[in-house]
């Protein structure tokens, strides 16, 4: 039995199924983990999600995914780009979204935490998978609309225990789906999405903050393309750029293999760079 984690996918259906037959994936025997963005700028978000579901797949939430759980329910609308109509229209929508709504933010996986994007320093492990089923729990219930109406907003941009509401699931929700640069004392920073070496005066990558209370315990996350595969002793990058022509990438956790394929992109792409090293 192998147990996978696999970077952003943002709906490229087919280097999915690419690196399924790499990595020979036998669902009775083998596990994947989804690092989330299932969805969205690539060309077949609805299969990505039919596939999932129909194999029970597991999953965690990006930014990408609530925003389409947010259109889909009249909370946002639909941004530049956005490759989310195939979904919206399906006859089983409902049934898509909702197995989506429920996956969580965060996840322990074997002696691994799970998330898209990071975490702010003051987070031990253990506290951030319960914010994390915090935010599961609002999701899955009574008031999950109220939820998606309210979520989006920088504000509060720091994270304080004493936080309470939509403030505090505010925070949680953009620290574990659009964090990469904060300063030492975890205040976020939402503006770049470029390398570690063009971090905002004062700021800096979230795994580098010194003394951030998660260190030692292995990050595994997607979300920043700008990053490349990156491996560290105690954080993972797997996203790789699939959706601009860089590669689809698979960790399996039991030996850190490294198992990717090639991607086409989106149309008119050139072939994504490897990152510069800061």
């Amino acid at each position: 039995m192998s147990t996978w984690a696999i970077g952003d996918l943002q709906g490229c259906y087919t280097a999915l199924r690419q690196l399924l037959d790499q990595i020979r994936f036998d669902p009775v025997h083998d596990q994947i983990w989804l690092l989330g963005d299932l969805v969205n700028r690539g060309d077949d978000s609805l299969a990505v999600l039919r596939w999932a579901r129909q194999h029970n797949i597991n999953a965690i939430l990006g930014n990408h995914d609530l925003h389409l759980l947010a259109v889909a329910h009249g909370h946002d609308t639909l941004n530049a780009g956005d490759t989310l109509h195939d979904i919206l229209q399906a006859d089983d929508r409902d049934d898509l979204l909702n197995w989506l709504r429920r996956q969580p933010l965060a996840v322990r996986v074997q002696d691994y935490l799970l998330v898209h994007a990071g975490l702010v320093p003051q987070w031990t492990i253990p506290q951030a998978l319960q914010l994390s089923a915090e935010v599961n729990a609002v999701l899955s219930g009574p008031n999950w609309q109220r939820f998606l109406r309210q979520m989006y907003g920088n504000q509060p941009d720091r994270w304080h225990d004493d936080l309470q509401g939509m403030d505090r699931w505010r925070v949680i929700v953009n620290a574990m789906t659009r964090l990469r640069f904060c300063d030492a004392d975890g205040r976020m920073e939402f503006r770049l999405k470029g390398q570690p070496n063009q971090a905002p005066a004062g700021c800096m990558p979230w795994f580098q903050v010194p003394n951030r209370l998660s260190q030692g315990f292995p990050i595994v996350f997607g979300h920043w393309s700008a990053l490349g595969l990156r491996m560290d002793s105690d954080t993972i990058a797997l996203d790789t750029g699939c959706l601009w022509g860089g590669k689809l990438t698979a960790l399996r956790l039991e030996d850190r293999q490294i198992v990717q394929v090639n991607c086409a992109g989106l149309p008119g792409t050139k072939p994504l760079k490897p990152p510069a090293r800061s």
